[in-house]
């Protein structure tokens, strides 16, 4: 059988490139041409590129006001972390410092979102109280959030991720305290002490951390209606201690759950 003899191909580009070309050129006058007599609302070009800019970015790179009442609102901002750090950093020079202009302003928003943690402190103190769960929860205020500290030996038996026998009840009454701040962002944290786990079900302790914080959050959805868009678990394994783990009494300590409520100023809702 013969070989076929290759042929080389034609020099220079297809002949339908042209005509491709001169199509492509026309559309683009053609659009141009709309344009130019086309006019823009700029009361609606204004929205449009404020609703983009709060949607697609996180603070602090816009997408930010201030309300009349002095509040940071962003409908965009939907990494908490990044919003954190605008509260803790606006005024702040490149040394990290405040300038003195911006200190007035700083301070009053700290002092603000303080003054309302400590509100609503007051308010989740006096339901635990009436819960008789109070001495069950330690409850402490920061300009971002109320933090209910639960320690892991009242909820869980060690190694596991279930809850122990009545740990259920002090859940259902700590969830009864809360109930009303359902609607703010809540972050539910896992933490353990230092002390090495290697089982089949938690390989270490993040996972087990993990594990923890999603009981909690399971029951919270589950069994007393939290609305779950508002809720977040997760877990810090031994990264997190609150005491040393060199004693028995701080392992004891840093083997905990935290639930934090965060007030208007820093939540996402």
């Amino acid at each position: 059988m013969a070989k076929r003899k290759s042929e080389d191909a034609p020099a220079g580009s297809p002949a339908w490139m042209a005509t491709f070309s001169d199509l492509m050129n026309l559309l683009l006058c053609f659009f141009v041409l709309l344009f130019s007599m086309s006019s823009i609302d700029t009361e609606k070009w204004q929205q449009l590129t404020a609703a983009l800019a709060s949607t697609f970015s996180v603070l602090p790179s816009g997408g930010s006001v201030l309300s009349d009442e002095g509040v940071l609102i962003s409908s965009g901002a939907s990494q908490l972390t990044a919003l954190s750090d605008y509260y803790n950093n606006v005024g702040l020079n490149t040394e990290g410092e405040v300038s003195p202009e911006e200190q007035d302003v700083y301070e009053q928003m700290k002092e603000q979102g303080l003054s309302q943690s400590e509100q609503m402190a007051e308010q989740i103190e006096a339901a635990l109280e009436a819960k008789n769960v109070a001495d069950r929860v330690e409850v402490t205020a920061t300009s971002e959030y109320v933090e209910l500290n639960l320690n892991g030996a009242i909820l869980f038996d060690s190694g596991r991720a279930d809850f122990k026998e009545g740990a259920e009840s002090i859940v259902d009454r700590v969830a009864d305290s809360i109930k009303q701040y359902d609607a703010n962002t809540i972050t539910i944290e896992g933490h353990t002490d230092n002390v090495p786990i290697n089982t089949a079900q938690f390989p270490d302790n993040m996972m087990l951390s993990i594990h923890r914080a999603y009981t909690v959050f399971t029951y919270l959805v589950d069994k007393k209606g939290f609305d779950s868009t508002s809720l977040t678990s997760s877990g810090r394994g031994e990264a997190v201690p609150v005491a040393s783990n060199s004693t028995p009494e701080g392992r004891a300590q840093n083997r905990r759950v935290e639930i934090k409520i965060y007030n208007s100023l820093y939540s996402q809702n």
